[in-house]
């Protein structure tokens, strides 16, 4: 599920350009388009753990998974078939949104099944998802090389999507805290409770500067590398997609090598290693004379940046009996980041410089660095704590 959360992700980023021509829309209207998703994410990875305390993830799941397909096939059928900005519009809100809840659910799930084994494995589903997004990202390019439609490539995308997750869910063990619809309203009302007293924990918050600084670091790469390289260092487009590459390669070989590391050191000194690591990435990135210390520079910074999101996740799980309240408040800091980040750095880019731009991010990794200590493992939990 995280692969295709990866491959469906990138599959439809990477129609952007065909969308923009196809509707014949400007850069603002493309924007709207995308605070549309979004915004839909927003509000699915708030729901969440509210879906978990009333129905279970599997029952969730097996609502949102379809969402997606519903929202992936109208957003396709918008910008092609139909020509409709409106009905892309609305595909991308509904696809967001279901998006959004599908995320925290595998990620609670993710963090469950760590527990159980006792092993760190956040890094690893991580890793597939990257993996999806550079899959997605491929298969994307070769459609629009192949002129093939946005609607058929992405409705082919959603049926896949549909079939295999469905076929996945059987796997996802039904909690039982998932009680029947029937449930006393004051059960009901105790956990929804319990879903809103994680935002009064101080621990919340501490996880979430790991995860800001962390998502900042990844999804300023994912939106403005590429035009850093062409705009701060005065190379092609195509030099430009080969950073990008380089940075998801990166940051994908360190996800799926980062467990067996985390388990051996703790999930804190990992943490601070990282952020030494992403911060001295980014600064040579951007201070770079030459490509190939500027290409050393994108490989560490992809490098550090790698475990905060699935880390922070994983600290945010420690209580098994608060986790889906505590993923759902650390995934919505980690979201609010992704999404509101770009725009942000866009705006003072115009102002400064991109590359100047980039400072920013460097100060919010030391951030990132400084708070890694609230990821230490609480007691009981059998994930994250090392063998020293």
């Amino acid at each position: 599920m995280f692969l295709l959360c990866g491959v469906t992700f990138a599959s439809w980023a990477s129609r952007l350009p065909a969308v923009k021509q196809n509707l014949g829309i400007d850069d603002f209207e493309v924007g709207v388009l995308l605070f549309a998703m979004g915004a839909g994410s927003l509000l699915g990875v708030m729901s969440a753990n509210v879906i978990v305390a009333r129905w279970g993830a599997r029952r969730g799941l097996s609502v949102t998974v379809v969402g997606v397909a519903l929202g992936l096939l109208l957003a396709g059928l918008g910008v092609d078939a139909l020509g409709s900005y409106a009905v892309a519009t609305a595909g991308l809100a509904l696809m967001g949104l279901c998006f959004g809840a599908t995320d925290v659910m595998i990620n609670v799930e993710a963090a469950a099944v760590e527990q159980a084994t006792g092993r760190t494995l956040m890094p690893l589903f991580h890793a597939f998802f990257s993996l999806g997004t550079v899959a997605g990202a491929g298969v994307g390019v070769a459609m629009a090389a192949w002129r093939v439609g946005a609607s058929w490539h992405l409705g082919t995308v959603a049926v896949i999507w549909l079939v295999v997750t469905t076929f996945a869910l059987r796997f996802v063990p039904a909690h039982e805290r998932a009680h029947a619809a029937s449930d006393a309203p004051s059960i009901r009302g105790e956990r929804l409770h319990a879903a809103l007293a994680v935002w009064r924990d101080p621990r919340t918050y501490a996880i979430g500067a790991i995860i800001l600084g962390m998502a900042f670091a990844e999804g300023s790469a994912n939106d403005w590398l590429t035009i850093a390289v062409v705009d701060g260092h005065g190379e092609s487009e195509a030099t430009g997609a080969i950073f990008l590459t380089v940075f998801s390669i990166s940051m994908t070989v360190f996800r799926a090598a980062g467990g067996p590391i985390v388990d051996r050191i703790g999930r804190v000194w990992a943490l601070r290693g990282l952020a030494v690591t992403a911060g001295v990435g980014l600064i040579v990135f951007i201070l770079a004379p030459t490509l190939p210390l500027a290409f050393v520079g994108v490989a560490l910074w992809g490098a550090g940046a790698s475990l905060g999101f699935p880390l922070g996740m994983s600290a945010a799980a420690d209580d098994p009996a608060k986790a889906a309240a505590s993923v759902s408040a650390a995934a919505t800091i980690g979201y609010v980041a992704f999404l509101c980040g770009p725009p942000v750095l866009g705006w003072i880019s115009h102002q400064i410089g991109i590359l100047n731009t980039l400072w920013i991010i460097v100060g919010l990794i030391v951030m990132s660095g400084l708070a890694s200590g609230a990821a230490k493992p609480i007691a009981g939990s059998k994930v994250g704590a090392g063998h020293h």
